[in-house]
């Protein structure tokens, strides 16, 4: 619930940048093209963003016959949930990971890579599919698509902001207000789709909180999300696969994948897209314990 309302706050604070910069650069005329181009950036993402994810990985849909097994636990989870069972498809990689795409419930679909089938057992693989799923039942797609519109509609403010501010009279008279304007837009071009990023991260990582939780529900086992989150981020530490990972994975896809698979320095992971792995598995362990004494989550 805590980070639902984050969500909720997060989005509002975003959308309040966004109506005061556009109003104070651009007006509602300006306000309403910043949005509609930013939007229109963001649809073909949007509505494509499954075919485009499971391209980049020349992913292929697995068939029934070739796994029963995986596809009776992902009907099953996805029976939980109250969705649609998605499509299930296999990215041939060594990078041990996971990813749900699609942009509603009744156009999803989850892929598991050729390393992760390999380093998980049966139950910590159901963790994983039960935290894709989670997003997939939470929209977290949509919402990520409504924050990167709104944070490029900022970002478009602050350009204009910026090179218009050069467009100013050049007569000595104005000499000090065009200096100001010109200070004034370049910290607007900085700053504001700084903070606009700094925000969809933050969105970001508290939907990772969410599946997490959600997923653990779905399959009845948090300490199974748990296990796998740790061996995973030590399998993701290891120097020989993080230099395979950088050759494996698309950057601009990372975020997709239940742990970043890309090495982060310190102040990289301000923008990171995921929560630290071992808050995931610390709140994870809490609501096992939860779990075990009959807490209500209803």
């Amino acid at each position: 619930m805590a980070n639902q309302l984050k969500t909720v706050l997060l989005l509002g604070v975003l959308t309040g940048m966004f109506l005061a910069i556009g109003h104070l650069v651009a007006g509602k005329e300006g306000m309403i093209i910043a949005f509609v181009v930013a939007l229109a950036m963001n649809f073909f993402a949007y509505f494509f963003s499954d075919k485009m994810a499971l391209a980049m990985y020349g992913a292929r849909e697995i068939p029934y016959e070739e796994a029963p097994w995986l596809h009776q636990m992902v009907e099953e989870l996805a029976r939980k949930a109250g969705i649609p069972k998605p499509k299930i498809y296999l990215a041939p990689i060594h990078v041990p990971n996971a990813f749900a795409t699609g942009r509603d419930p009744n156009h999803a679909a989850v892929a598991v890579t050729s390393g992760i089938l390999q380093i998980l057992n049966k139950d910590e693989l159901k963790g994983v599919l039960a935290h894709e799923i989670g997003h997939i039942k939470n929209r977290d797609i949509l919402i990520s698509s409504i924050a990167a519109t709104i944070g490029g509609a900022i970002s478009m403010l602050a350009n204009m902001a910026y090179y218009t501010s050069f467009l100013g009279g050049r007569d000595e008279e104005n000499s000090g207000n065009i200096v100001v304007n010109i200070i004034g837009a370049l910290i607007l071009f900085i700053v504001a789709p700084l903070a606009a990023t700094l925000i969809q991260m933050a969105i970001s990582r508290s939907r990772e909180f969410i599946a997490d939780e959600t997923g653990a529900k779905i399959s009845g086992c948090p300490l199974c999300l748990a296990n796998a989150l740790r061996k995973l981020e030590e399998i993701a530490h290891n120097p020989d696969l993080q230099q395979i990972a950088s050759q494996e994975v698309n950057p601009g896809t990372a975020h997709m994948m239940i742990i970043n698979p890309l090495k982060a320095d310190t102040i990289m992971k301000l923008f990171s897209t995921h929560p630290p792995t071992e808050e995931r598995i610390r709140r994870l362990e809490e609501l096992a314990k939860k779990m075990s004494y009959g807490y209500s989550f209803a």
